[in-house]
């Protein structure tokens, strides 16, 4: 649990920071290299560590303090904090209160935050007056913003989805996306705007094309 929350924070806070990278690039960009400098990136990423570490110690703390009466079996394939809920006695209330408070920390403000830079950034982008850097522009943001929505999307139906037996196999299917589904696209995502990988794609699709073109 520890080591997954840490991939999560750290995660969380790597996408806010890169959807604040994309809002900077796109509309203020004559003052990127002064505002991302070398030093702010450096405090950024550890930042981004140190919110990481801090949040998966206070979490697995809090985790530690739950009893379980019964059954020690947890119904899905790791120590996901809701399905530690579902089989301890008590200790659960406040631990209900901090995965809540974990989600609008590290979910629904970031979250807010991507999606209200991007509105912005789609609007810097409709006025551009050349197609081709219009073009240009929108796909610097595509892959993050691809991420962004599969990342949010699924977290929210999985963490937010009410507790009853019909919705158990879906909650599973979702935290599968959240946990291990989206990091694993997250690269081939990120790689989609590389030449050589799309003209690989489509020679693996049976689709020949020249280099220059893709």
């Amino acid at each position: 649990m520890y080591f997954y929350f840490l991939a999560g924070g750290t995660e969380d806070t790597l996408i806010f920071i890169m959807a604040y990278d994309r809002y900077v690039a796109i509309c203020d960009p004559l003052h990127y290299h002064h505002i991302l400098n070398r030093k702010h990136c450096i405090l950024l990423a550890s930042g981004t560590w140190t919110v990481g570490f801090l949040n998966a110690f206070l979490i697995t703390i809090q985790a530690s303090r739950l009893f379980f009466c019964q059954s020690r079996t947890i119904n899905q394939f790791f120590c996901e904090p809701k399905a530690l809920i579902n089989i301890s006695c008590t200790g659960n209330e406040e631990f209900y209160i901090v995965i809540y408070l974990e989600f609008f920390i590290f979910g629904f403000f970031p979250g807010m935050f991507c999606f209200t830079s991007y509105i912005k950034i789609i609007r810097v982008i409709l006025q551009i007056k050349s197609k081709e850097e219009r073009k240009k522009a929108f796909s610097t943001c595509s892959s993050h913003l691809t991420v962004v929505i599969l990342y949010y999307m699924a977290g929210l139906c999985a963490y937010m989805m009410p507790t009853s037996e019909s919705s158990h196999v879906l909650k599973q299917v979702l935290t599968a996306v959240v946990a291990v589904v989206t990091p694993m696209i997250n690269p081939l995502i990120y790689s989609l705007r590389n030449k050589d990988l799309n003209c690989s794609l489509l020679k693996l699709l049976g689709i020949h094309v020249n280099v220059k073109k893709v």
